[in-house]
C-alpha cells in the first residue's frame, strides 16, 4: 500500500507492509522514499487509470455476452412461431432460415432471420432491447438486401423487427416505417400490428 507523508512541507511516498493496520512511527518516519514530483505523481495515475480502463474492458465484456446470449434466447423465440406468425398475417411463408450472412464487395451483412415462401421474403431483426437507431440502421440495411443477396431479387421483400424491450417508442417507430414488429413476451412471441397493417416492400 501506498501513502503520501508530509515531513516539513514536503511530501514523500512510503509503503505499507500490512495495509490493514494503521501507519507506525516507522512507516512515517523511518521508510519513506524519494520526494515526489510532477513525473511521479503523473506515473501514478497513469498506472491507476491503466487499471481502471482494464477493469472496464472487461465489465463490458460481461455485458457484451450477457447480452448476446439473450438475444440468441429472444431469436430462438421467433423463429420457433415465425411461421404461424406471419402466416397468419397473410405471408405463408414455410421455411426460416437463421443467421444468413456473406459478404458484397468486400462489405460483410448478416441477418438474424429469413423466412421464405418462393415469392416473398420477410428478413427479421432481432433485438433485446429495440432503440429508434436500431430501426433506422435496419431500414438502410433492408434497402441493401437485394443487392447483397442476388437470389432475392425478384422476390417481395419484407421486414420485421423482433424485442423483448423497447426504448423511446422505437416499436411504434418500427411500424411507421412500414415494418412488421415482432414482441416476445414470456415464452412466445406475437406481432403487434393493427389487423389490416400493410407492410413496406423493400
Amino acid at each position: 500500500m501506498f501513502i503520501f507523508v508530509k515531513v516539513k512541507s514536503t511530501f514523500y511516498l512510503t509503503t505499507m507492509k500490512d495495509p490493514g493496520t494503521p501507519p507506525t512511527a516507522e512507516d512515517i518516519l523511518g521508510r519513506y522514499e524519494q520526494p515526489l514530483t510532477f513525473e511521479k505523481v503523473w506515473s501514478m495515475f497513469q498506472e491507476t487509470d491503466k487499471k481502471f480502463k482494464e477493469t472496464d474492458k472487461k465489465f463490458r465484456k460481461l455485458e457484451d455476452l450477457f447480452t448476446s446470449q439473450w438475444g440468441r434466447l429472444i431469436e430462438s423465440l421467433v423463429e420457433g412461431d415465425l411461421v404461424g406468425l406471419l402466416t397468419r398475417h397473410g405471408i405463408p411463408v414455410n421455411t426460416v432460415s437463421e443467421r444468413t450472412y456473406g459478404t458484397y464487395q468486400g462489405k460483410h451483412f448478416e441477418f438474424d432471420l429469413v423466412a421464405r415462401n418462393g415469392e416473398e421474403v420477410v428478413i427479421v431483426e432481432v433485438k433485446t432491447t429495440l432503440r429508434p437507431d436500431d430501426v433506422h440502421h435496419f431500414i438502410q440495411k433492408l434497402e441493401q438486401a437485394k443487392t447483397w443477396m442476388p437470389g432475392i431479387r425478384n422476390n417481395t421483400l419484407y421486414g420485421a423487427m423482433a424485442y423483448l424491450k423497447q426504448h423511446a417508442d422505437a416499436a411504434t417507430m418500427a411500424m411507421n416505417k412500414g415494418l412488421l414488429v415482432i414482441r416476445a413476451t414470456g415464452n412466445s412471441a406475437g406481432i403487434i400490428n393493427e389487423p389490416g397493417f400493410a407492410a413496406r416492400k423493400f
